[in-house]
């Protein structure tokens, strides 16, 4: 079979506004979601007792439940039991980031909970405050730890923003979709897709790779 990949060349800007979409939901994901992420497991870990509960139940039912899911429910089936719409690109964005922050939070938890309690103790015991000692000497420690699953969560990311096209978001898919339609070519533009994905996706596996090959020394405790 020849590849014929006129059809990606002549609508570069076409797909390259696709990817720009891509990009930018999965920056947007990105940060929500650990930030998210990171406000439950702290939650989790220092939080009122019935509070875990309810975080523990959150994480456990994200988990469980396929992205998907959790996308078409919250643009089809939200607008219906409770009266609130989202255009497609914020329901994609509102879905995806629900769904990693349990992921992340899980991720943070564990990496604050493999720094040693003894650190912990010992910034109190130097007058410090809860607050103080996970932000200047716990945290600092867990994020290093973090890097490898972080870098697996942003892949994540970056490959589940593929899913949006099933609400008509214009990123990468989507607009490869309708040029495969268009031009009778869908080996070459879906070629083109999986080589624009891994241009994106190598760089960000080995550059956080190498981020924590760097800074690794500084996790251990």
């Amino acid at each position: 079979m020849d590849f014929d990949f006129s059809p990606v060349i002549d609508n570069w800007r076409f797909f390259a506004g696709g990817l720009g979409i891509t990009v930018a939901l999965s920056a947007i994901t990105a940060v929500a979601s650990l930030l998210l992420g990171l406000t439950i497991a702290l939650l989790r870990l220092y939080g009122p007792r019935w509070l875990r509960i309810l975080l523990v139940f959150y994480i456990d039912s994200m988990r469980a439940i396929p992205v998907l899911v959790v996308l078409v429910w919250i643009y089809f089936a939200l607008p219906v039991t409770t009266g609130v719409t989202f255009p497609p690109f914020w329901a994609a964005l509102v879905a995806l980031t629900l769904h990693i922050a349990a992921y992340a939070a899980e991720v943070t938890r564990a990496g604050i909970e493999s720094v040693r309690q003894g650190q912990m103790r010992a910034g109190l015991a130097l007058g410090m405050s809860r607050a103080q000692a996970l932000r200047k000497i716990i945290l600092p420690q867990a994020v290093v730890r973090m890097l490898p699953a972080i870098g697996s969560l942003l892949t994540l990311i970056i490959k589940d923003t593929a899913i949006a096209t099933v609400i008509a978001v214009p990123e990468l898919m989507h607009r490869a979709d309708t040029i495969s339609g268009q031009s009778y070519q869908p080996v070459s533009v879906y070629t083109a897709v999986v080589v624009i994905y891994f241009a994106i996706l190598f760089p960000v596996t080995r550059g956080m790779e190498r981020l924590y090959q760097r800074y690794a020394h500084l996790g251990r405790s």
